[in-house]
């Protein structure tokens, strides 16, 4: 239980952020967890193991890869304990082993969108959408970049230091500068933490303006995700919680201390309506918004009573 919460406690602080890695630190808390178990009974294995399980989904609210993880990686169907550890033994390496895959494919898949001598504008720190970036580069093309810096955590920062580190070239731009600088820009590529069944995206936030930005300036808006970021739940009508973090993020606490009145705000995501997005580059293909429904039922193969 100790690397359960060890692991509940980097996800809930963002020590380990992004929506991919959280979902295969979560998939390998469960594994862990299950591998070590000692229950006398079926029963008792399935209350720890849903314990668990409940406890690691509450730590990010919106992250929609984490319950997706946590809930295909304890799957089992035996009642009996040693085959039932078997069982997420092997559904979490399986989940792990298609994520490490996932961000290949889409590189792949993504750069094929990326012509020679594109600007590309990107925001945050996502893992999926620097694999095409990265992938185009990596093929030849003379790319550059215009990063955000993404506050409040400053998460374009990583973005930035990633793309020098592969020799691209690339701007870091405050996030308010976005409009100002989309006239310059081929195409936008971000990542998703979430995907509805409607299509609309959840992102850090902020990524609203940026389609907003694009849709204005009739430039291409990519969203790279795998398909484990589509949301199950969102086909019943259940919508995503916008996870609200600490305004100690935004503005120190000595000073709110002096400003009685102040009401402070920090929203972690966004929604951007499918109406922006041009593309949705994922690990069996790029799509249209308009297919998240058809990713979620045949994909990752839930039923409605699983949600």
């Amino acid at each position: 239980m100790k690397e359960v919460q060890e692991t509940a406690e980097k996800i809930r602080t963002m020590e380990i952020r992004g929506a991919g890695r959280i979902a295969k630190a979560a998939a390998e808390a469960i594994r862990n967890y299950a591998a070590e178990l000692e229950a006398a009974s079926i029963e008792e294995f399935a209350a720890r193991i849903r314990e668990v399980s409940d406890y690691l989904i509450s730590t990010r609210p919106t992250a929609v890869s984490l319950p997706n993880a946590v809930k295909l990686s304890s799957r089992y169907s035996s009642n009996n304990v040693e085959e039932a550890r078997q069982e997420i033994i092997n559904n979490a390496n399986l989940f792990i082993e298609r994520a490490d895959k996932a961000l290949g494919r889409i590189g792949k898949i993504g750069a094929g969108r990326v012509q020679d001598g594109d600007i590309i504008m990107t925001h945050c720190n996502s893992h999926a959408a620097l694999s095409i970036i990265t992938t185009a580069f990596e093929e030849g093309k003379n790319i550059s970049v215009i990063a955000t810096e993404s506050r409040p955590r400053r998460q374009g920062l990583l973005t930035a230091k990633h793309l020098n580190g592969s020799g691209i070239p690339t701007t870091l731009i405050v996030d308010s500068a976005v409009r100002y600088y989309m006239k310059d820009v081929n195409k936008v590529i971000v990542g998703a933490d979430a995907i509805a069944a409607n299509g609309a995206l959840v992102n850090k936030i902020g990524t609203s303006q940026l389609a907003l930005a694009a849709h204005e300036a009739r430039k291409s808006f990519m969203v790279a995700a795998e398909t484990f970021k589509f949301s199950p739940s969102t086909i019943l009508g259940i919508p995503i919680e916008i996870e609200e973090r600490s305004v100690e993020e935004v503005v120190d606490p000595s000073v709110l201390a002096e400003l009685p009145n102040l009401q402070v705000k920090n929203p972690a995501f966004d929604f951007t309506p499918a109406e922006y997005i041009d593309m949705i580059v994922t690990d069996i293909g790029i799509i249209p918004p308009a297919m998240a429904y058809i990713v979620i039922k045949e994909h990752l193969g839930w039923e409605f009573e699983e949600i």
